[in-house]
């Protein structure tokens, strides 16, 4: 079984991961560590939980609109197949599931759980809704992120694929596919449009909160522009 640390030369392997989708996956990861890291008020990092948050909301919106016009195995299009659930359970019931090249059935569902969450998170962060509401969401991405970290080492050892290693490199090795040619690359455009969502993103949440992602104390962030006044964001006149 192949997990180690080593790239396969590029002869011996195939393009799935295009860099974009790569960098999102790596940033989110880093965000969400960042997010709970700062969590807690009396933290050396709690200044900065509230732009954290924001931040993770220009990556999630980078990242829908990836899933739209980004690389073959990035697009929501391409890996979202409720067809194929059956078949990937009844191999892994089994312990011999096929070795997917892009996300399995499993792992697109919880690709889109863990999206789900994300934007609830950041969600009920960003309105001020009930802390206990905010941070019951928070712990359930979480449980989701520790549980898609068991799956892929699970995953990694049952199809013998390094899937760590893939998302870091974009390539997978070739004889565990054979048959299968490099994932079609996006159009030159489709980077344009996802920077532009994401600027808009960064325009629209500085509107909703000009202090966005400056370090500030969890209630101004709350409570948007408008704590001055003791008004919750946009529910002024």
């Amino acid at each position: 079984m192949d997990i180690s640390p080593v790239s396969p030369a590029r002869g011996d392997s195939i393009r799935v991961w295009d860099l974009p989708l790569r960098l999102f996956h790596w940033l989110l990861v880093a965000g969400i560590a960042l997010a709970f890291l700062s969590s807690e008020e009396d933290s050396a990092l709690g200044p900065w939980h509230v732009p954290i948050g924001w931040s993770i909301a220009v990556l999630l919106a980078f990242r829908l609109t990836w899933g739209l016009v980004g690389g073959e195995h990035a697009r929501f299009s391409q890996f979202v197949k409720p067809s194929t659930l059956g078949a990937h359970v009844r191999g892994l019931l089994h312990g011999r599931p096929d070795a997917s090249l892009g996300h399995n059935a499993l792992g697109a569902f919880s690709v889109l759980l863990l999206l789900a969450l994300v934007a609830a998170t950041v969600w009920t962060g960003a309105v001020g809704m009930d802390e206990e509401v905010h941070e019951l969401i928070a712990y359930a991405l979480l449980a989701l992120v520790a549980l898609h970290i068991v799956a892929v080492v699970v995953m990694s050892f049952l199809t013998r694929e390094n899937l760590v290693r893939a998302m870091i490199t974009g390539r997978k090795r070739r004889d565990r596919h054979p048959g299968t040619d490099d994932a079609r690359t996006p159009t030159l455009l489709a980077p344009i449009l996802a920077i532009l969502v994401a600027a808009a993103s960064v325009a629209g949440i500085l509107a909703y909160d000009p202090h966005a992602f400056q370090p500030q104390a969890r209630e101004a962030g709350e409570h948007g522009p408008n704590t001055e006044s003791g008004e919750a964001p946009g529910r002024g006149d």
